[in-house]
């Protein structure tokens, strides 16, 4: 049952009048999903409701050790709450046959509805209005909130505006506009993207979200308008655009800068120097795709930070018990030869993304085209060298590169299964770095990243985040 103690605490921080209504936030246990969710909660915190973040220990753990661009002590009425799985052989709500086309993380994921359904009647029972906002990804878990006195619920979507409108297209059929359609047409089916036991989990989320259809993104207008009306036409109900969530400002006072020992090395470089290389949370690369990547770095003579660690595991501890890049050989001599030459940095454990973003001497930002990467870029003004690697990221490749023209691309995706060379990754970060097109490319997205922050400070972000805001508490 949800901590009753716990819940009356919470109700002392605020007046009669905010105390009204409680937002839950449910997060996707990845931490893809988790990061952008938590920023979220920051923000509407700072509307000063009381905010509950549901995961597991594991999971909200993780997500407060990894944050990055602000404080969580700041914000001292976000309030987490451990969710404890119920054991599968006392689920009667998940049949054997659905656990074994899903797997066992995904089905660890739906053993979470009872205890999300006890916790959300506890709450409904204290606020006279209880307003969920949950992942797309945890849909099902949720859907008992549809049944509760006082409760409505909220999609939010992790990917992209364009990705999320060429996956409605397919199940709408509604045609598209031109040139829209041509760009959707062109995209790879979901069967070459994602593995037939995601399919299969997000084929039950989908199915789940019949009993509400309004969405909220990590987009804005100034990045996606068009797709966000396009969307909008396809579902025939509101779609608010309310990032980027992350900070689109890095205070000095609070960043990781006075902690992580990567800022000394990147403090000595020349403005838009280095190119920084990291391919997410859920991607290991092979032996040899990693000494490819080593030579090819090493050959271009530009200067790089490099995240080199293994994918977080799913479900797992991923603070103390993850496959560090420490355990993958690197060429013989490679480590020392770019130390010697202070041409490198190799960060072996977690690193601060956006922070290391938002420092002046990025220029560039090799990546896996994973939607949180690619906003946090955008939001810092620095172009993209695309290295598309599954789920999403092939589409969002597409919206980077052929749409906004602020990346390039290192690898096609229809090339996906081959190893790409030394010399073919050297000659994409000299593009990025040290070309004419690299040089325009770093142009338009800073002109593009100071509208997204207006955007943000008391532009269309920030209207939309208010009308949400009243929304939910008219």
């Amino acid at each position: 049952m949800a901590d009753l103690f716990d819940l009356k605490k919470h109700d002392q921080i605020y007046n009669e009048e905010t105390s009204q209504t409680a937002i839950v936030i449910v997060p996707y246990l990845e931490q893809g999903h988790l990061n952008p969710l938590l920023n979220l909660s920051r923000i509407i915190s700072s509307y000063k409701f009381p905010v509950f973040f549901l995961g597991t220990s594991t999971s909200n753990r993780q997500a407060k050790f990894r944050l990055s661009g602000w404080d969580i002590l700041d914000f001292p009425t976000i309030r987490f709450h451990d969710l404890v799985p119920v054991p599968p052989d006392s689920c009667s709500s998940v049949s054997t046959a659905v656990m074994e086309k899903i797997g066992s993380f995904f089905t660890s994921i739906l053993l979470l509805r009872e205890p999300i359904r006890e916790f959300l009647q506890e709450v409904s029972s204290r606020y006279r209005r209880t307003v969920v906002i949950n992942d797309s990804g945890m849909s099902w878990v949720v859907q008992d909130a549809a049944s509760m006195p006082n409760t409505e619920c909220y999609c939010f979507h992790t990917i992209s505006v364009f990705t999320a409108l060429s996956f409605a297209c397919e199940t709408t059929k509604k045609p598209l506009p031109s040139p829209v359609a041509e760009i959707i047409a062109e995209l790879p089916p979901r069967e070459n993207t994602f593995d037939s036991e995601t399919i299969e989990y997000i084929k039950m989320q989908r199915e789940s979200r019949e009993f509400y259809s309004v969405g909220l993104h990590n987009s804005c207008k100034e990045i996606e308008g068009v797709f966000i009306d396009l969307l909008e036409e396809q579902r025939e109900n509101k779609q608010w655009a309310i990032g980027p969530l992350n900070p689109v400002e890095i205070s000095k006072k609070r960043s990781s800068e006075q902690t992580h020992e990567c800022f000394s090395w990147l403090d000595k470089q020349e403005r838009n120097s280095v190119i920084y290389v990291s391919f997410g949370s859920t991607t290991m690369l092979s032996k040899e795709q990693i000494n490819e990547l080593a030579f090819g770095l090493e050959q271009s003579g530009q200067k790089f930070i490099w995240v080199l660690r293994g994918a977080d595991k799913k479900g797992g501890n991923n603070i103390e018990n993850v496959e560090r890049g420490s355990n993958f050989d690197l060429p013989e001599g490679f480590e020392e030869r770019i130390k010697d030459k202070e041409v490198g940095f190799i960060e072996k454990n977690w690193a601060p993304q956006l922070e290391i973003l938002a420092h002046g001497s990025i220029g560039g930002f090799m990546s896996h085209c994973g939607w949180n990467s690619c906003i946090e870029s955008i939001s810092m003004g620095v172009p993209m060298a695309a290295w598309p690697i599954h789920s999403d990221q092939p589409r969002n490749t597409v919206l980077i590169t052929k749409v906004l023209k602020i990346g390039i691309v290192v690898r096609d995706w229809e090339n996906r299964d081959e190893l790409v060379s030394a010399t073919k990754i050297e000659n994409a970060v000299r593009n990025l770095m040290d070309s004419a097109e690299g040089e325009e490319l770093r142009r338009r997205v800073m002109e593009l990243s100071s509208a997204v922050k207006k955007s943000v400070k008391n532009g269309s972000s920030r209207k939309e985040m208010d009308s949400f805001v009243a929304h939910v508490t008219r």
